[in-house]
């Protein structure tokens, strides 16, 4: 005689699977505190500064994605282990993060709540500059601003020798479809030990710019550019991967026509990591 398939678990053994998933899944946490209350006490006599770990960060969003498989969204997945490491980061040394909305308001606080969460505090500004200043005054705080477009060479205040650096580009899982899609630069100041060059950004600054020079710098390196038409020049954000390098920028600029004025390193962030718009890995 052949014998019956088993019986499918009814709804109530599911839930209770579910239960002691969620209930493990928060002692883990509570366990990840415990530690963490430790390493702070570590961090007391043998470390200083920042508590950011670009570096490391990038490491673990990176074994993340490929770890990933089955039907949660990978969305859904990068905001709960981003609001983990930026909560338990707050908790070592608490920060605030000062975003520019000047862009898009709306956009600027979807990319704010999806890295941070809700317990590091958010504090809007109207301007890039103003960001980046407040955190200039800051111990440890971090601002967020557009990648992308500016409206004035923020980053010329980095190029000083102790100012704050950017130190990531948002979002690190990139795809078209990301519900906080816009790119944004992170900066403030972190450890060197601690920072990822994948991709290294400079402040350039040019004169004879115009849109034959851009054409041509533009295979080379992503680029923001601030126009400044009383010296027929501009403020550029240019960053370069390992494929190029910031000689190779400035080679081109020369032969384009361009004269470089000076030239400033002001941060570093790592390779993005770019998924299918599809979304989530199985």
């Amino acid at each position: 005689m052949s014998q019956r398939p088993p019986a499918p678990p009814s709804l109530q053994e599911l839930r209770k699977e579910i239960d002691a998933i969620d209930e493990g899944m928060h002692r883990l946490l509570m366990q990840r505190g415990d530690i963490i209350d430790r390493l702070i006490q570590v961090k007391q006599t043998q470390e200083v500064g920042s508590a950011f770990r670009p570096a490391r960060e990038a490491a673990m969003m990176r074994d993340l994605v490929q770890r990933h498989r089955g039907i949660l969204p990978l969305d859904t997945v990068e905001s709960i282990w981003r609001v983990i490491i930026s909560t338990f980061t707050y908790v070592q040394a608490p920060f605030s993060v000062h975003a520019d909305i000047s862009v898009s308001e709306p956009a600027m606080r979807d990319s704010a709540r999806f890295h941070f969460g809700f317990t590091v505090p958010y504090v809007a500004h109207f301007s890039a500059q103003a960001a980046v200043e407040a955190v200039a005054k800051s111990k440890g705080d971090l601002a967020l601003v557009s990648a992308t477009s500016s409206r004035t060479p923020w980053w010329l205040s980095l190029e000083q020798e102790g100012a704050p650096k950017i130190i990531a580009r948002l979002p690190f899982v990139e795809r078209a479809d990301h519900p906080a899609a816009m790119p944004v630069f992170a900066v403030s100041r972190v450890a060197d030990s601690a920072l990822v060059t994948e991709v290294e950004t400079f402040s350039v600054r040019v004169s004879g710019w115009n849109a034959e020079v851009a054409r041509a710098l533009s295979p080379l390196a992503e680029i923001v550019a601030v126009p400044d038409a009383a010296f027929d020049g501009a403020a550029l954000l240019v960053s370069v991967t390992g494929a190029t390098s910031i000689d190779k920028v400035r080679a081109a600029l020369i032969e384009a026509g361009a004269s470089v004025r000076s030239t400033a390193l002001v941060g570093s962030h790592a390779t993005r990591y770019t998924v299918p718009p599809t979304g989530a890995k199985s």
